[in-house]
């Protein structure tokens, strides 16, 4: 917009620029500018409408024909409407209508006034600011009486709306309320680009005034970014993590998920573990809330690798001819292979009169008719790719004696022991 255009006179003449541009576009562009080139003289630099206004009051305006010339054309007629003031000057947003030529001018126009103060008015009164969840509908309520001849509603310097006529383009926006007492609008499917101050402006017989809410939008947390499921050795670090977005900012806590675990173990986006065991295993959730909504969450898995620990492997006694089980128990991440060993030969699968059979978690050696040749030290091998171990049994028969402590066995004495305890037997089948 031109600028140094020369001062309005002190009759207050109007002085502008024809400049016509695009309608949509000047509606989307509406612009003010206040300077302040006298303590009893504001002057408005603006955009402002020719478009379709009927039955309002025609002030007497003047066209400045080009920036730098001082010629004034008459600019006849024109419709004019206030809508709303600075706290120092008065603020004048016009629309003009120009019967010749329509279109869209920059203007600048001059008014002559005095200082206005905040407050010299009881009305609209003050508006509390309004909270609304992402996606509902917000209510601006703005209170007036009957001293109000002109009411408007602003977003920043852009018109929602005049009295009973709709400015703005977007059709979220409705007019709720224009009645003696209040002037209403809705914004429906409020989105975070609407956050921001909304100013209600009346004019009455004396003053223009103003009254502004803040429409605050909450939005309810998402998890925008988490760590995927990791494998790691027992022993490592591990850092996992977890980005939040939501209004206000969310809150993001850890846990562990486990019958051990009690509470929250981490109240950050990120939670650390140094050393980490076997036991520190499994799911761990993230969990993101700010009172919006409910929280949400999402979980990570933490697998922790591992040599294979044997934790059963007991000798058994059977009689010849009998069936006979030899069991190997033994915790391992990834799982154990087993291998099986009488003295220092390995036992193949298959081997006749023999059945070994290797799940995750354990490993069974059955025998399915006992002979003398059977008897003897046994050997159960697991491994993984983080290491093996052993642990050795005993399978004996009636008579033998067994020391269940060093795996010593003899032959003598009438006693000998079952080949399971019903224990072990109810788990197998």
């Amino acid at each position: 917009m031109a600028k140094n255009w020369g001062r309005c006179s002190p009759a207050s003449h109007s002085h502008a620029l024809a400049r016509p541009v695009s309608n949509a576009r000047a509606a989307a562009d509406s612009r003010l500018d206040l300077s302040r080139e006298g303590r009893k003289q504001g002057h408005l630099n603006l955009y402002i409408s020719l478009g379709d206004r009927e039955n309002l009051p025609t002030p007497t305006l003047q066209l400045l024909a080009a920036p730098t010339s001082t010629v004034l054309a008459p600019l006849v007629p024109i419709s004019f409407f206030v809508v709303f003031i600075t706290d120092v000057f008065r603020r004048l947003l016009a629309n003009f209508k120009e019967a010749a030529r329509g279109g869209w001018s920059p203007l600048r126009l001059c008014l002559p006034g005095v200082p206005v103060r905040s407050g010299d008015a009881t009305f609209p009164k003050a508006m509390d600011n309004v909270t609304v969840r992402q996606g509902e509908s917000a209510t601006l309520r703005c209170s007036v009486d009957n001293r109000v001849t002109r009411v408007a509603w602003l977003n920043r310097s852009s018109i929602l709306y005049a009295g009973n006529d709709k400015w703005c383009l977007d059709p979220r926006v409705v007019l709720l309320a224009n009645t003696k007492t209040q002037y209403s609008i809705q914004i429906h499917d409020v989105d975070v680009y609407d956050e921001g101050p909304y100013t209600c402006s009346v004019q009455t017989d004396n003053h223009p005034k103003t009254s502004r809410v803040h429409l605050i939008v909450q939005v309810s947390p998402k998890i925008t970014e988490i760590s995927s499921d990791i494998s790691i050795n027992e022993g490592g670090n591990v850092s996992l993590t977890c980005i939040a977005t939501g209004r206000p900012d969310p809150t993001i806590t850890w846990r562990h998920i486990s019958p051990k675990a009690v509470g929250f173990i981490s109240e950050d986006e990120y939670l650390e573990i140094t050393g980490i065991t076997r036991e520190q295993s499994g799911e761990y959730e993230c969990s993101a809330s700010n009172d919006v909504a409910a929280p949400v969450v999402q979980r990570v898995k933490v697998t922790v690798n591992y040599p294979p620990y044997i934790s059963d492997a007991k000798s058994t006694g059977v009689p010849v001819g009998q069936k006979g089980i030899l069991l190997c128990e033994a915790s391992a991440v990834p799982s154990a292979d087993f291998q099986w060993y009488k003295d220092d030969k390995r036992l193949a699968e298959g081997q006749k009169g023999l059945k070994v059979e290797n799940k995750a978690f354990f490993s069974r050696l059955t025998f399915f008719n006992v002979s003398e040749q059977d008897y003897g030290n046994y050997t159960c091998v697991a491994s993984n790719q983080l290491g093996n171990t052993n642990a050795s049994m005993i399978l004996y028969g009636p008579g033998a004696v067994h020391d269940g402590n060093n795996g010593a066995w003899r032959r003598g004495g009438c006693a000998w022991l079952l080949a399971l305890p019903l224990a072990q037997l109810a788990r197998l089948f």
